[in-house]
C-alpha cells in the first residue's frame, strides 16, 4: 500500500527514529526526504495512520472538506505508542471548544467572533510597543555581553506582548513559561507518561486561572482582547465562558510557545549561515523573505494531523474514512517539487509559501503576529549588535512537533 520501496529502506523505522530517537529529533529532514523520495504516501501496518511527505499532498489535507479534527468520541490510534487509558484521558481533558479541536459550523463560528477581535490592524499597531518591550531586554543583554537569547528574549518578549494583547497583568506572566510548556507536550508525539500527566495539570491550572481573569474583567473592563471578547456578538451568538476560556489558554500558548521557536530557530540559522547573516545586514529589506525562509527551512511546528470523514484519494491511493492522516510540515517544505534547492537556506528566496502555519480554515489565527514579532526582534538585533556569535556548538532541540532549542548561548558586542 506504499510506493514502490527499496528492500533496504524501512519506512516506519524511519517514522519511529523520527519520533522517538535522538538523531531522528536533532535531524528529521534527512528522514522526511527518504520517505519523501520512497514511499510518500505511507500507510502504518494496521492501516490506521498515513502519513504524508510531500508539499502537494500535505496542503491538500490541510485544506479539504473530507478531512477535519478527530471527533471528541473517537481515541485516534496513538504516534506515540501510550497506554490506551491514557490517551483517553488525554483526549477528555482536552478543551473541547479550541478552535485547536473543533469542525465547522462549531469551528467556524467561534473564529468568526475571535478574528474579528484579532485583525492584522490590531497587531500592526502593537508594534510600537513590541520595540518599547525589547528595549530593556536589549539593553540587559548588551550590558552582560553574552545572554541564553532563549531565555533573555526569545520567550520573554512573545509571551509580554501576547500578555498585553491578551490582557494578562504583566506581574502574572513569569509563572505562564513553565506552565505553557507542561501543557503544550499534550501535542507531542513520545511523551512519557509524567509528562503527559504534568500537561494535564497544568491545562487545569490554566483554566482556573482565566476563569478568576474573565470575573476581573467583567467587573473591571479594560482596553484587550479579552474584555473585547467578553462582549463581542454576531447574530445573536456570544462566546460562553468555556469557549472563552480554552480560546484564552489556546491564543495565550500559541501565542508566544511557537514565536519563542521562531525566534531562536531564526537565530541559529543566521549564525549557522554567515554569509545570510551578512547579507541581511547589507538589505535589511529582505526581512520578509527572511522570516519566510526561517519558516520554511527551520518550521517552529512540523506536524499536523487530520481525521477522514470520507475516503478520499491522496498521491494515487484510496484513504479510507475513519483514518488518522499525519502530515510531515517540515518534510513538505523542503520538497524540490515545490521549493528549488530545498536543502539550502535562502533568504532570497522569491514565492516562498510554506505550510508552517496549517493551511485551510485552520490556518493559524495568529501567523501574523508571529511574523510581526519575528521581524521586531531581528530588526532590534541587528540594529544593536554587530556580532552575534554561538558559544555553544550544538545546542539541544526540545520537543518534535513543536520544534525549538532549548536553549541558545551567545555572545554579544
Amino acid at each position: 500500500m506504499t510506493a514502490t520501496t527499496p528492500e533496504t529502506f524501512n519506512p516506519d523505522a524511519t517514522i519511529a527514529e523520527i519520533f522517538s530517537s535522538a538523531e531522528g529529533r536533532k535531524d528529521p529532514y534527512s528522514r522526511y526526504r527518504s520517505l519523501r523520495e520512497n514511499t510518500p504516501v505511507h500507510v502504518s501496518p494496521e492501516g490506521a495512520l498515513w502519513y504524508l511527505s510531500n508539499f502537494e499532498d500535505c496542503r491538500t489535507v490541510l485544506r479539504d472538506p473530507r478531512l477535519g479534527k478527530t471527533p471528541r468520541d473517537v481515541v485516534r490510534p496513538s504516534l506515540d505508542g501510550a497506554p490506551e487509558s491514557l490517551r483517553a484521558q488525554r483526549s477528555e481533558d482536552a478543551p473541547a471548544s479550541s478552535m485547536l479541536f473543533l469542525n465547522p459550523p462549531d469551528h467556524t463560528r467561534l473564529r468568526s467572533l475571535v478574528s474579528r477581535e484579532f485583525t492584522p490592524k490590531r497587531i500592526d499597531d502593537l508594534r510600537p510597543r513590541m520595540d518599547a518591550l525589547a528595549a530593556p531586554m536589549l539593553d540587559g543583554m548588551a550590558r552582560a555581553g553574552t545572554a541564553d537569547v532563549m531565555e533573555e528574549l526569545a520567550w520573554r518578549l512573545p509571551v509580554a506582548v501576547i500578555g498585553e494583547l491578551v490582557g494578562v497583568p504583566e506581574e502574572d506572566r513569569e509563572s505562564f513559561r513553565g506552565t505553557v510548556r507542561d501543557l503544550v507536550v499534550l501535542l507531542e508525539v513520545g511523551a512519557s507518561a509524567e509528562e503527559n500527566e504534568r500537561g494535564i495539570a497544568a491545562g487545569a491550572r490554566l483554566r482556573i486561572y482565566f476563569r478568576e481573569l474573565i470575573a476581573k474583567k467583567r467587573l473591571n473592563p479594560t482596553e484587550d482582547l479579552l474584555t473585547a471578547l467578553i462582549a463581542v456578538e454576531e447574530a445573536g451568538d456570544r462566546l460562553s465562558e468555556e469557549e472563552l476560556i480554552t480560546t484564552m489558554i489556546l491564543l495565550f500558548a500559541a501565542g508566544f510557545e511557537t514565536t519563542t521557536n521562531l525566534i531562536g530557530n531564526g537565530l541559529w540559522l543566521l549564525m549557522r549561515y554567515p554569509e545570510q547573516f551578512q547579507l541581511l545586514r547589507e538589505q535589511p529589506n529582505l526581512m520578509g523573505g527572511f522570516i519566510e525562509e526561517v519558516l520554511r527551512f527551520e518550521a517552529p511546528v512540523q506536524l499536523n494531523a487530520r481525521w477522514s470523514f470520507a475516503e478520499i484519494e491522496i498521491g494515487g491511493f484510496t484513504i479510507p474514512a475513519g483514518r488518522t492522516v499525519v502530515t510531515f510540515l517540515g518534510g513538505a517544505n523542503r520538497d524540490p517539487q515545490r521549493f528549488p534547492n530545498p536543502e539550502t537556506f535562502d533568504i532570497t528566496r522569491t514565492d516562498n509559501q510554506p505550510l508552517s502555519f496549517g493551511f485551510g480554515i485552520h490556518h493559524c489565527l495568529g501567523a501574523h503576529l508571529a511574523r510581526a514579532e519575528g521581524k521586531a526582534v531581528f530588526e532590534a538585533l541587528l540594529d544593536r549588535f554587530s556580532v552575534i556569535e554561538p558559544t555553544e556548538i550544538d545546542p539541544p532541540w526540545h520537543g518534535f512537533t513543536l520544534r525549538g532549542l532549548e536553549r541558545l548561548p551567545v555572545r554579544l558586542q
